[in-house]
């Protein structure tokens, strides 16, 4: 059916195989395992036993592809096919070269659309000359490097065409995939013979030399020195075979890329002396290897390469209001600091620090600013480091040094202006090794990281265009000296108002999409997630509340899947069926009016609470009780208020008898939870008076502020947290220092309607306020 003489156009099944190149006129023995050619072996033994072999050009991909295979082949006819368990032994003898049209179909196996290549003669008087030649330089010492192949001698002792001669000389003379490539493009056969007498007069050249070498090499040692045989063996066949080349492009590459990297007159001088010491040791030396890496870095590194920033402020407002809800007092500091960056053209004197709980949102707020300016965007995190050297680099005398994190996020970013953004700056630990925190003055002082020196680079290396951004949960965890040069940014608690918009703006919608479930197939009610901030979830941020939602989501897709229903709808009445028991209940107020039990209002790291005073007395010598666990500042508020209560009883109505005659406690509820701070003042003031004047304090009336021996009632803090708690809980009015009122337009909208808010300047007004 195909012949090497006249032109054939087929479609035949087709497989690759790789580590040599078929030709024609030869056995090609083969161990086929890949599914698809096991497919195509069996369609051409059940058919006419031809099949079609490509060369697999890269012999690394243990799957190819149709594009991975050379567009010449040959046609073979399958001589036996012995099936084993995973493999297929095969004989095949190469038929006709051909060329490959396109494939017909990859699946389950490669069909192609091939056409023959025969044979071409040019001049018969020519290639009988080759022939010749051939023959004689086989004869003169060529054929010791056929030795072993018996097969081969006994073909060519037959006498055989200049075709299969050339086939079967270029089949097992031992070259690289590459040169025998030629000889499977060729159909020439002149051409052919004139390749084989270059190839074989080159590898009996070589093998001469390699000969020459041998003894060269011997003479110079003796038996026992095997290792440096072996090492001056390997010199004498690089000097020969001209590996000296290879080295000398590579150097001629990399000084090109020192000089168009456009680095520092005294870096690159460095670079070109250190390329000069490249150049003078051996590939075997352990200097030369440490050399490449360190140039390798020098050029990877920016030198002058920007980013093209967008100056663009409302762009900037735009992308934190997308990505973030809320914070607006955090997007206004942002927003001043930008703004001072693009009317000015550099950064600004102090770094940017978000400081807050976890999952407040601290890092996606840096990705915004880098998405807003269009800048590169690179994190390292700080946390547990305490060696200088993670900072600096290592210098290069150590074995396996290492540039410092900051200039390996300089490579990462490729600009010399991206947002850098240094996590958990407040875990930075140290011992003897070194002080972290200390190099990092340098890095974060706009004055000095023009001129940042690195222990690996020992060249000063320009961090002034970089925009750092600090992250950190305890501001106080944070060196002096490394505050003083922050630009401070508060990032306090999400309110449950604040969790309910995020929620519904970016969370739900986030796992939806990371769980691959459409929008129209799970709802969530407001009531349900209101649930689940508050009976569900006790956090800062919104990391749990976002891991509850996916929860949901995926237990709803497994009920979609397994049950078969369309749709899931998750309600404040059957989510316990969905996340179980409530985890968390918040303070609700008493129905009554009581004696001694007064309501304050709590800031906690998780948000506001409402938190209960309880007074009573009792016969005893005049002590005063305290429990419930409370800290230092919280003990000394309840003995000011006590002085104050003491030193004004008759204003209240108390008889002073009552002080020297018996015991007071104090008790503040839930007692294995920690409590501190001063703002419980006036609350046990309060409490205090109620008890021991027995009167009714209101029930629905909450109250917060500190307390001074005077009577007068000082500011605190989180009074949009306390008024949210407030409201939640079921108060109606709250007492709040007067010097708070400047932050009750803090507070939601929503919750100043329902709630009144009472201001107070001493413990007088709250006596009158909230004593019946």
């Amino acid at each position: 059916m195909f012949s090497n003489q006249t032109v054939v156009s087929a479609t035949l099944p087709a497989m690759a195989i790789r580590g040599r190149v078929p030709l024609p006129n030869n056995e090609i023995r083969i161990d086929v395992g890949r599914k698809e050619s096991i497919l195509a072996l069996k369609e051409a033994v059940e058919g006419n036993k031809y099949i079609a072999l490509f060369v697999q050009l890269d012999h690394n991909i243990d799957n190819p592809g149709p594009k991975n295979v050379s567009k010449n082949g040959i046609i073979a006819k399958i001589i036996y096919n012995m099936e084993g368990q995973s493999v297929h032994k095969v004989k095949l003898l190469g038929i006709v070269r051909c060329k490959l049209v396109e494939f017909v179909e990859t699946d389950p196996f490669w069909n192609a659309s091939i056409i023959t290549l025969p044979i071409e003669n040019d001049d018969l008087d020519k290639e009988l000359a080759y022939v010749r030649l051939l023959i004689e330089e086989l004869q003169s010492g060529s054929k010791s490097l056929f030795e072993g192949n018996a097969e081969l001698a006994s073909v060519i002792s037959q006498g055989v065409t200049a075709d299969k001669l050339t086939d079967v000389l270029a089949y097992n003379l031992p070259l690289d995939l590459n040169s025998k490539m030629k000889y499977l493009k060729t159909p020439n056969v002149g051409v052919r013979l004139r390749y084989m007498l270059e190839d074989l007069k080159r590898e009996k050249y070589i093998r001469d030399l390699e000969t020459d070498i041998e003894n060269e090499v011997r003479k110079s040692i003796n038996e026992s020195q095997k290792e440096y045989y072996l090492r001056e063996k390997m010199k004498v066949i690089q000097d020969e075979l001209g590996d000296r080349v290879k080295k000398d492009s590579e150097i001629e590459e990399m000084k090109k890329k020192i000089l168009a990297s456009k680095m520092p007159k005294t870096m690159e001088e460095k670079a070109l002396h250190e390329l000069n010491r490249y150049s003078s040791l051996s590939n075997s030396s352990g200097e030369s290897a440490i050399i490449k890496t360190y140039l390798d870095f020098v050029i990877s590194l920016p030198w002058y390469k920007e980013s093209k920033e967008t100056n663009d402020i409302v762009k900037a407002k735009d992308q934190l209001d997308k990505d973030h809800y809320g914070l607006d007092v955090v997007k206004d500091r942002i927003l001043e600091y930008l703004a001072v960056r693009i009317m000015t053209k550099k950064n600004p004197q102090a770094i940017l620090c978000f400081v807050g709980p976890p999952g407040v949102g601290k890092t996606s707020l840096a990705r915004s600013i880098a998405a807003s300016l269009n800048k590169q965007f690179v994190k390292q995190s700080l946390g547990g480091i305490k060696d200088e050297a993670e900072i600096r680099g290592h210098r290069r005398t150590y074995l396996g040094a290492l540039p410092g994190r900051i200039l390996q996020g300089m490579k990462r970013a490729a600009v010399v202006n991206p947002v850098f953004l240094l996590d958990e700056i407040d875990k930075l630990s140290s011992d003897y090794k070194g002080d972290p925190a200390s190099a990092m003055l340098e890095v974060l002082d706009a004055e000095q990281n023009r001129y940042f020196s690195d222990h690996y680079l020992e060249e000063p290396y320009d961090l002034s265009k970089v925009f750092f951004i600090c992250t950190a949960n305890y501001l106080e965890n944070i060196p002096v000296a490394l505050r003083d040069r922050l630009e401070i940014v508060q990032l306090s608690s999400y309110t449950e108002f604040e969790k309910f918009e995020i929620a519904k703006r970016h969370l739900i919608k986030k796992q939806l999409m990371n769980h691959g479930l459409d929008e129209k197939r799970f709802g969530l009610s407001d009531d349900a997630l209101w649930m689940i901030i508050r009976n569900y979830t006790k956090e800062a941020g919104v990391r749990d509340l976002e891991r509850k939602i996916g929860t949901l989501i995926r237990r709803a897709i497994k009920t979609i899947l397994m049950e078969k229903v369309e749709n899931v709808e998750v309600n404040e009445k059957n989510l316990n069926e969905w996340l179980g028991r409530p985890k968390y209940t918040f303070n609700r107020i008493d129905n009554i009016d009581k004696i001694g039990v007064a309501t304050g209002l709590a800031y906690t790291a998780y948000g506001g609470d409402t938190l209960q005073v309880e007074v009573t007395y009792f016969k005893g010598g005049g002590k005063l009780v305290l429990t419930g666990k409370l800290g230092d500042v919280m003990k000394e508020s309840a003995q000011a208020a006590l002085s104050y209560v003491k030193a004004n009883a008759e204003k209240f109505n108390i008889d002073p008898k009552i002080f020297k005659n018996n015991d007071i406690h104090i008790h503040v509820p839930e007692g294995a939870v920690p409590k501190d701070g001063p703002s419980a003042g006036i609350t046990i003031a309060t409490a205090l008076i109620s008890a021991l004047s027995h009167r009714l304090v209101k029930h629905d009336v909450g109250m917060t502020g500190e307390i001074t021996l005077r009577g007068r009632v000082l500011p605190i803090g989180g009074i949009r947290e306390k008024a949210i708690a407030a409201h939640r809980s079921g108060l109606i009015k709250i007492l709040i220092p007067k010097e708070n009122l400047k932050d009750v337009e803090d507070i939601p909208e929503s919750v100043r309607k329902e709630l009144e808010i009472v201001s107070i300047e001493t413990i007088d007004d709250v006596v009158g306020n909230i004593l019946v």
